[in-house]
């Protein structure tokens, strides 16, 4: 499966359809997002059971506000739909690699829980 654009409006329904959908945020001036952009590609490919959605930052600048888009490239990964991963910067294949089967290898009854057990404790101060 290849990558795919998505914007603002699809964005949650992506996350919501999908068991696993990791998310690079990137812009076309950025020279690290077009470094990382044919890695991203090629493990798209090897993984058709997941997702790979891109956020380009300059035309969707409020859904890069709402994810809290500070630096590009930045890779998100959501499981289930829970964010499992966040991080800047443009991996190597390795690494990506990596980041793929952690998220594929997740425990999600215990991080549902986790999440249900910070919910319930409220923000921190």
């Amino acid at each position: 499966m290849a990558t795919q654009n998505i914007t603002g409006e699809q964005f949650a329904e992506t996350i919501e359809t999908n068991d696993i959908v990791l998310v690079d945020f990137w812009a076309e001036w950025c020279g690290p997002c077009r470094q990382f952009a044919p890695t991203y590609e090629a493990a798209s490919e090897k993984h058709p059971d997941v997702v790979f959605a891109k956020v380009d930052t300059e035309a969707e600048q409020f859904l890069a506000a709402q994810a809290n888009i500070t630096s590009i490239p930045t890779l998100m990964a959501f499981r289930e739909k829970v964010l499992v991963f966040s991080q800047p910067g443009a991996l190597p294949a390795a690494a990506l690699e990596q980041v793929i089967t952690a998220v594929k290898d997740l425990d999600m009854e215990d991080v549902h829980r986790k999440v249900a057990e910070a919910q319930a404790k409220g923000p921190q101060n």
